[in-house]
């Protein structure tokens, strides 16, 4: 026989069992289990509760009771002095990142203490429109995790002008979401800031198809300038405050933050100049959050939301109502505290025990013991072996225009001025750079003294097969070709390269497996992350993914490339400055405006050599 089902629906509805809980909490009844020898992390109090014992009955908390308090016959867990938490609640993230599905997910998940996150799948619905995130919804609910939608807000992230996606999520398939899907909390990230303080009515009647519903509004904003119009547009939480002032400016806007942590290597890593406003300026945490993001499969493993937790405590935030911060405050703000995010009496019982340092050890989802001793249980990896399968249409998303138009533009033979993208660290901002070019013999001549390499993004959606040429500069590109299909947010195929054939190369060995990632030496390709869901997930467990995603970093290392491959994704990304490249070609950002790559030489810009000051700054 089966083992029963592991997954949200798992603990029944607190109405149905008050009675229970009461009998249980009023010592009628016997609890299920007893976690006893244990320090209780109350986030209602931000305090840590000395000598205290937890009773679960149903899946849920009965009551939190001094130490010693029971003395019947109930299964007991010896917390050995440990820290008793509320498991952690992710606010914002997006699942197509981690490259795995949502059952997937919830292995690594629960290794680090999450018991609930909250997922914005517009990834999934830029590829295949409401069908994708209808399937991500499926997958989450069978998933051993607790798995909350914001609804796609800006599928495609601009404007069909400007780029090509595989989906059109308008206002009114937004509403039908949120009608036929109860868990959809939300409005996801509203990216086309620019758009929504200007008044544009597509972005204003999506967002009231979440407010006239009684959702909130989640947002996505560069700019100071622009967060009062945000503010009066509805939206009411961000993860992209990058520093302490805009920060101070969100929260006294009414706009909750959300401290973005992520490996320092990454473009994800803005939550030490943000919590800014907390450590250095002295605004309080009550609206402030802690949250991932985007992680791959490895930094889902090594970097989850307890790291950034933790982080919240190196730079300055007591433990307590930093645990908050990633726990109880994010349950708040969707409306979840009665159900999760503190111990109180008839919440979920899922629970985290640490260590002093906040180290998650062992992990209780529903009641049932998932992690324990940071290893998965047997409970929870029979649960994981069945994971939900997504429909064929969804593993045949590439379609490439044929035949594949060139992947390089042809030499200027007059002097001209070049539209480039120069590349900087960590990765999310891109630098707006014009180089004005002599007559040159060959392209490996022209790039090699201006130290650009090509880049190329081809539509993969079957919708027109357009494909723009760039220059990407400073990017590090040694030899071979590097390509994805995860090119945000429409997710075309992005291929840079020193020369066509190994682009090609790259680009085959993409549509080959129906998406993925790819590093091409001297024709051959030497790393290959394949993602045949939607051309964005692996349906392979998060070890097996994250074995593929170190091979790939080696090899995107070795290659040369200056930014990581996740930053290399976001080229594409026509939402934030400077510069951008989509299949419709070179887009200035936030003008959303359209430049050629190559313009008349202007004799107010020299040559840039290999060398010299300007290439080197």
């Amino acid at each position: 026989m089966s083992p029963a089902p592991l997954n949200r629906f798992s603990v029944v509805p607190l109405a149905q069992m008050t009675r229970r809980l009461a009998d249980v909490a009023s010592g009628r009844a016997e609890p299920d289990l007893v976690i006893a020898g244990a320090r209780v992390l109350s986030t209602y109090s931000d305090r840590i509760l000395p000598e205290r014992e937890v009773w679960i009955a149903g899946g849920r908390i009965a009551a939190v009771k001094p130490a010693g308090s029971h003395r019947g016959g109930a299964a007991r867990f010896d917390a050995g002095g440990g820290l008793i938490a509320p498991g952690l609640v992710d606010p914002h993230l997006h699942i197509e990142s981690s490259m795995i599905t949502a059952c997937a997910y919830a292995e690594a998940a629960l290794l680090n203490g999450t018991t609930t996150i909250v997922c914005d799948s517009h990834e999934i619905g830029n590829v295949l429109d409401a069908d994708g995130v209808a399937w991500m919804l499926e997958d989450a609910r069978a998933a051993a995790l607790n798995i909350y939608l914001t609804v796609p807000s800006t599928v495609p992230a601009t404007t069909p002008k400007l780029e090509t996606a595989g989906g059109d999520l308008t206002a009114e398939k937004i509403a039908a979401l949120f009608d036929a899907w109860p868990e959809a909390l939300g409005l996801g990230e509203k990216m086309d800031f620019v758009a929504v303080a200007e008044g544009d009515p597509r972005a204003h009647a999506i967002i009231a198809a979440s407010l006239s519903r009684g959702r909130p509004v989640s947002g996505h904003i560069y700019g100071r300038d622009f967060v009062a119009a945000y503010a009066a547009s509805g939206v009411t939480d961000t993860h992209e405050a990058i520093d302490r002032d805009i920060a101070d400016d969100l929260l006294d806007a009414g706009i909750w933050i959300f401290l973005r942590g992520g490996p320092p290597t990454t473009p994800w890593h803005s939550l030490p100049k943000a919590i800014g406003t907390v450590v250095d300026y002295g605004a309080a945490w009550k609206r402030v959050c802690c949250c991932t993001d985007d992680r791959d499969a490895v930094d889902l493993l090594a970097y989850g939301l307890d790291w950034v937790v933790r982080e919240a405590v190196r730079m300055g935030i007591p433990k307590p109502a930093a645990w908050s911060m990633g726990s109880l405050h994010p349950a708040t703000r969707y409306g979840l505290d009665g159900e999760i995010g503190g111990l109180g009496g008839g919440r979920r019982a899922d629970l985290v025990l640490l260590d002093d340092d906040l180290v998650p050890q062992s992990t209780w989802y529903g009641g049932e013991l998932v992690v324990e001793n940071r290893t998965i249980t047997p409970r929870l990896d029979a649960a994981l072996s069945r994971p939900y399968r997504y429909p064929a249409r969804a593993y045949a998303t590439v379609h490439l225009p044929v035949p594949v138009p060139s992947l390089i533009p042809t030499l200027p033979e007059a002097p001209c001025t070049v539209n480039a993208i120069r590349t900087t660290l960590p990765g999310i901002e891109l630098v707006h750079e014009r180089i004005t070019l002599d007559p040159a013999v060959d392209w490996p001549t022209t790039l090699a003294e201006n130290d650009l390499c090509h880049v190329a993004v081809v539509e993969r959606h079957g919708l027109g097969g357009h494909a723009a040429h760039g220059l990407l500069r400073a990017f590090g590109l040694k030899r071979g070709a590097v390509a994805s299909s995860v090119g945000h947010d429409s997710h075309n195929l992005i291929v840079a390269g020193l020369n066509e054939a190994d682009m090609r190369v790259a680009v085959d060995a993409v549509a080959a497996h129906q998406g993925g990632v790819c590093v091409v030496e001297d024709g051959a390709v030497v790393a290959m992350v394949p993602l045949p869901v939607a051309g964005l997930l692996s349906d392979k467990r998060v070890g097996a993914v994250a074995e593929e995603v170190r091979a790939l970093k080696v090899a995107w290392e070795r290659a040369g490339c200056t930014i990581p491959y996740m930053g290399f994704n976001l080229i594409p990304l026509s939402v934030i400055p400077q510069i951008r490249i989509t299949d419709r070609g070179l887009v200035l950002v936030p003008e959303m405006r359209q430049v050629p790559l190559f313009e008349p030489a202007s004799k107010s810009f020299r040559p840039i050599r290999a060398g010299s000051r300007a290439a080197s700054g």
